[in-house]
């Protein structure tokens, strides 16, 4: 009875009724992300009576992700997101199953995790990600939905779906080490990944309900400032769906790994070394690339010297000592090396390993 007044508008509708909406409580869908974009996915799966929901994330929930994260509070602050985010959805609709996997996906564990769902959604922020759910989905035969987001503009595809195109059919390789900055390097628009996020918790519904056309095969644009949007289509290539096995996609995402160059290789210092150089005074020069807001919300001291006006500072980077380049997670402070070396011959720069992110974890 319950069960059926909570659903009584989706009843209404011919394209689903009763029957429809067996097929949503009996469905198994696994989000990957709770982040911007998985926040709203989880909240319309679950109150459209989505049977079992999976959450795969081993982020904790941070202040920053409050502008844009709906399903949290300051109270959740320092919870495994996965965990924050099930705790919250059971009282939005306890007639259904959610379960936590508190985790960080990968070669080893994807393929055991998305085989006992019957939908995946990618709401990951970084490429490596996306090329392993991809691949696994299509081992798998599993149809994905993908979202992602950049500042203002949003996308939203399905892959593999009934033998439709993959995320490697429109994006065969990956874009060169830091060309495509994610939303904590350059932000986002707090309400876009509500909205791309609720489109992609409808293409889900579909798939469930086969009601609808599925964007397989098309990949739905929209730019939230002048709600332009554009729709491109692209075909299956048979090429890239012969995938039997899973690989190391941190070293396929990583140009970088490939260069002929030993600092990006070699030249890296971890948190727990620079607290030591910065505890011993030890005579080094500390150059953060990040944005000055960035740095004004937040640093671990030494100069700020953006990456975007590297170039126009070389008289303030030193070359006769040690120079540790940072960032929040290391990848513009990569890019600025490669810029250093490359351009002007410095051979003493250091990269902070995982940046501002991996140095807040070592001091805690």
């Amino acid at each position: 009875k319950q069960e059926t007044e909570r659903y009584s508008r989706h009843l209404l509708l011919n394209e689903i009724g009763a029957e429809g909406q067996e097929k949503l409580k009996q469905a198994k869908v696994l989000v990957i992300g709770a982040g911007g974009l998985g926040c709203p996915v989880l909240q319309y799966l679950a109150a459209a009576g989505t049977g079992t929901i999976g959450i795969i994330d081993d982020d904790k929930v941070e202040m920053s992700n409050l502008q844009r994260q709906i399903l949290f509070t300051e109270q959740e602050l320092g919870l495994n997101k996965a965990q924050a985010a099930k705790k919250k959805l059971e009282t939005q609709n306890p007639h259904i199953k959610i379960i936590a996997h508190p985790l960080h996906i990968s070669s080893v564990n994807a393929l055991d995790i998305i085989k006992n769902y019957e939908v995946i959604i990618d709401g990951s922020d970084n490429f490596p990600t996306r090329y392993l759910i991809n691949d696994a989905c299509v081992i798998l035969n599993k149809p994905l939905v993908f979202g992602s987001i950049f500042k203002f503009e949003g996308q939203i595809s399905v892959f593999n779906y009934k033998q439709g195109p993959t995320y490697r059919c429109l994006f065969p390789k990956p874009p060169k080490e830091g060309e495509v900055p994610n939303c904590s390097e350059v932000g986002v628009l707090g309400v876009l990944p509500g909205i791309i996020g609720s489109l992609m918790a409808s293409e889900a519904l579909k798939i469930i309900l086969e009601i609808g056309t599925v964007l397989s095969g098309k990949l739905f644009v929209l730019d939230a400032l002048s709600m332009n949007n554009s729709m491109i289509s692209f075909d299956r290539i048979e090429a890239h769906t012969r995938i039997v096995k899973l690989i190391d996609y941190e070293r396929f995402c990583s140009p970088s790994i490939e260069r002929e160059t030993t600092s990006l290789l070699n030249k890296e210092i971890s948190a727990a070394e620079l607290k030591r150089l910065m505890d011993e005074k030890s005579d080094f020069q500390l150059i953060d690339v990040r944005e000055k807001s960035e740095y004004v919300a937040s640093n671990i001291q030494g100069e700020n010297i953006p990456l975007g006006s590297i170039e126009n500072n070389i008289d303030k980077i030193v070359h006769d000592r040690k120079v540790v380049i940072h960032c929040k997670a290391g990848t513009r402070s990569k890019k600025a090396i490669e810029i250093l070396e490359r351009k002007y011959g410095y051979t003493n720069l250091y990269n902070l390993a995982g940046g501002i992110d991996a140095w807040m974890k070592a001091i805690q």
